[in-house]
């Protein structure tokens, strides 16, 4: 069995400020669960922390582009020498973020070391680019896009690796069953999307241990796991940045994250977006952890 490592990735630096001067809280996330003592529930070793740059958004306006894209940049890069590192090792990084643009240095990692997909579980894509947006800047909500090769090549580009993934090694689960016209894209790239609905309609462990099964197939090598705390009702976790109704239930989560992280081709798992500033008692965080380690008992 691998030996799970916990490493922190505590950046904000791809969400947009929630109100002028101040920054994205999601940077105490891997602080948060550590309170709630989940290096030692998850019998975890000690992976210590990547320290982001500075958050600076500088003279930065509309249209300039990728906000942070330098900083950004350089903190893929030295993200992905660490996931690397432990998955070389044959460890299981469990990376604390942080917002989703972290999942960069996960992808980069990997595509270092040979073809690898994403299992994606957000309440969002996060596939925003210029072909079907004109508010691009927040790399938190245009990661899988960039890790496609989509965008500006200071960040899709890194070490000439482009594209980290391929479409067809993307899956999606959870995104809210309203997002149609989002979906089309996705289904034209051929890339699987799993709603809230597929998710009660098919079973959630069924549906997941298919996904893990394709991963199998010849010329791949692997996947990673990306948990946006977004994809959680908003009854439950009410502490990200955007909180959209009709999520899953911590259970269902559950049900899902278990056979992907228990599958020997998954390489390794990362939770973002969960905010502490938005949780004053604790409540959400608590619960996070608990999902956490509930979903790695069997695996």
């Amino acid at each position: 069995m691998r030996t799970l490592v916990v490493l922190d990735a505590p950046s904000n630096l791809g969400l947009r400020p929630p109100a002028p001067g101040t920054v994205p809280g999601c940077y105490k996330l891997a602080g948060a669960l550590r309170e709630q003592g989940i290096v030692e529930r998850l019998r975890a070793r000690e992976g210590g922390v990547v320290v982001p740059p500075r958050y600076d958004l500088g003279d930065w306006q509309e249209g300039d582009g990728v906000f942070n894209a330098a900083a950004l940049a350089a903190y893929t890069g030295k993200l992905a020498d660490r996931i690397e590192h432990h998955v070389r090792a044959g460890d299981f990084p469990v990376v604390l973020g942080g917002d989703c643009s972290i999942q960069l240095g996960a992808s980069l990692a990997l595509r270092r070391l040979g073809r690898y997909g994403l299992a994606a579980i957000d309440a969002s894509h996060d596939f925003r680019h210029a072909g079907n947006s004109d508010r691009i800047g927040a790399a938190g909500g245009e990661e899988v896009a960039l890790a496609t090769g989509r965008g500006q090549r200071d960040l899709t580009d890194l070490e000439g690796l482009r594209p980290y993934l391929r479409d067809e090694d993307v899956r999606f689960f959870g995104i809210r069953d309203c997002f149609e016209e989002d979906r089309a894209e996705l289904a034209a790239l051929k890339m699987p999307v799993v709603t809230v609905g597929d998710i009660r309609e098919q079973g959630a462990d069924a549906l997941a241990r298919a996904t893990a099964q394709t991963f199998e197939a010849p010329g791949t090598d692997g996947f990673w796991v990306h948990l946006d705390a977004d994809v959680l009702d908003p009854s439950v976790m009410p502490a990200v940045d955007s909180p959209d109704p009709d999520g899953l239930h911590p259970a269902e989560l559950v049900e899902l994250l278990r056979p992907l992280l228990a599958s020997e081709r998954c390489a390794g798992f990362n939770v973002t977006i969960y905010d502490p500033d938005l949780d004053p008692d604790g409540t959400a965080g608590a619960l996070l952890a608990d999902v956490v380690v509930d979903a790695f008992a069997q695996s």
